[in-house]
């Protein structure tokens, strides 16, 4: 009798689950609506780029008294300083299998792909995302490849690609229209570092 409870609780809490989402999808004549308002599409970029955390990882860092990272608000999203040095690392850690290390403020880290640096995504034109195009912007997330061309580097952990390039091409179309209203921030972000070199650096010889 407890089981077939249990049976019966879990079928009616997989049900409501589905009502739900359901009702979170978009009624037919919803989906034929007209296209966003420009301040339409920034302020949807702007909500999914808080949401998506993307300061976590982009934005330079000052710290509280805790030792807790906050986003510096004079270079959100403007990616790893290029004036900030790694400090002194373990590198054989970053073999698989053992840690992923990441600096202080998160805005780079060690694996076995390498080192990457998190990118500029303020509108500079000539280090940041001011001369990319919508169709670049998409085509980069959607193929994991910088600046959208298959030629091109990957991109590389722990950037979310994969998951982000299942967004509609209306919201990363969004998601750029927010981070051109951004303050250009001048900051060239360093190159990767590949895992040769990373090995040669865990050997001492780099």
């Amino acid at each position: 009798m407890k089981t077939t409870l249990h049976s019966i609780s879990a079928l009616v809490f997989s049900c409501a689950i589905f009502s739900l989402w359901q009702c979170s999808q978009p009624a037919p004549q919803e989906t034929a609506k007209k296209g966003m308002t420009p301040q339409e599409m920034v302020d949807r970029g702007r909500y999914l780029v808080n949401f998506g955390s993307c300061n976590d990882c982009h934005s330079p860092k000052n710290f509280s008294p805790q030792g807790e990272p906050i986003p510096d608000e004079t270079r959100l999203l403007s990616g790893h300083p290029a004036n900030s040095p790694l400090v002194p690392f373990d590198a054989s850690l970053a073999a698989p299998g053992k840690y992923y290390l990441g600096s202080a403020d998160l805005t780079a880290w060690i694996g076995p792909w390498g080192i990457s640096y998190t990118a500029n995504l303020t509108p500079d034109t000539a280090t940041g995302l001011g001369g990319w195009s919508e169709e670049t912007f998409r085509n980069a997330l959607r193929k994991g490849k910088h600046m959208g061309s298959d030629a091109a580097r990957p991109i590389l952990p722990p950037m979310p690609w994969m998951y982000i390039n299942q967004a509609s091409d209306e919201d990363l179309n969004s998601i750029l229209a927010y981070l051109k209203t951004l303050k250009p921030i001048s900051n060239r972000v360093p190159d990767p570092v590949s895992p040769a070199e990373l090995a040669s650096m865990a050997k001492g010889t780099k």
